[in-house]
């Protein structure tokens, strides 16, 4: 019997009926497209909020791999409703959502873990985690026949990244995106959110992942993918990729109207 994990926030976070999910993501995407244009992509960040409030800025992300030659895309999520120490490579067969399922990329998965101590294969991060579940319908959307490497990262601290960082480098080859999942700061209101927000809209514009990691550090912005983020820019930069694009950024009040609690969102593609 397959190790297959079933959908956590599907009716939730995004529709639970194929039919409806399948629609909605096209009308995001049909929404959301831009004018960037690139083949050398090397990985995207998008958010991981319910599709009412991100699903947007994640399609602009999409949409730079829509139809691409993409074999297989490793997912690096923050781990919201676990802690554990290092990081979490799924152990199962595939990521089951209302498009199917998906399957991972077991050859991938043990090449990243081996000879780790820090980044090993197992359950925990998860269980109940979205962050990387949401990313999946949108992935069976804009891609064909591929297979995903879910990683979540249960402590975001320079050690745990920059391994990570490192270890990806040695499984991607020009078949193989990277998708960091995050969302940017959480409940400050709209304008302070700005602020923060604008920080990480500008290291990433920059391609500072040094400085952005400072920034995490030092408080001065906050994103509950950081280390995801930042693993993503270190792996492109040492595989010669160095160029970064904003597509888009926003935060919740769009959808809700509070201007007094916001979650910030934003969409970037890394390439050369």
């Amino acid at each position: 019997m397959k190790t297959i994990r079933k959908p956590e926030v599907a009716g939730l976070f995004y529709p639970a009926q194929a039919s409806k999910l399948k629609d909605e993501i096209n009308l995001l995407l049909s929404i959301s497209e831009g004018n960037f244009h690139a083949e050398n992509i090397f990985g995207i960040v998008s958010p991981h909020a319910g599709y009412i409030y991100s699903g947007k800025t994640a399609a602009y992300s999409y949409n730079t791999v829509k139809d691409l030659d993409i074999k297989n895309a490793i997912i690096i999520s923050p781990s919201h409703r676990e802690y554990f120490h290092g990081v979490s490579v799924y152990n199962g067969d595939g990521y089951e959502t209302p498009l199917g399922v998906v399957e991972v990329n077991e050859e991938l998965r043990e090449k990243l873990i081996e000879n780790s101590k820090i980044i090993f294969s197992g359950i925990e991060g998860h269980r109940k985690e979205h962050a990387v579940e949401v990313q999946i319908p949108f992935l069976q959307m804009v891609l064909n026949d591929f297979k995903i490497v879910p990683v979540v990262i249960g402590n975001q601290g320079r050690v745990f990244v920059d391994e990570l960082a490192e270890k990806i480098t040695k499984i991607v080859d020009e078949n193989t995106i990277v998708v960091a999942s995050s969302d940017l700061s959480h409940y400050h209101s709209r304008a302070k959110a700005d602020v923060l927000d604008s920080v990480i809209e500008e290291r990433i514009k920059n391609f500072q992942y040094d400085e952005l990691q400072e920034d995490f550090e030092m408080q001065r912005c906050e994103a509950c993918g950081g280390g995801a983020i930042i693993a993503l820019m270190k792996a492109a930069k040492i595989k010669n990729y160095n160029k970064s694009t904003i597509l888009f950024r926003n935060d919740s009040s769009d959808t809700s109207g509070n201007l007094n609690e916001v979650v910030g969102y934003l969409s970037a593609v890394v390439y050369k």
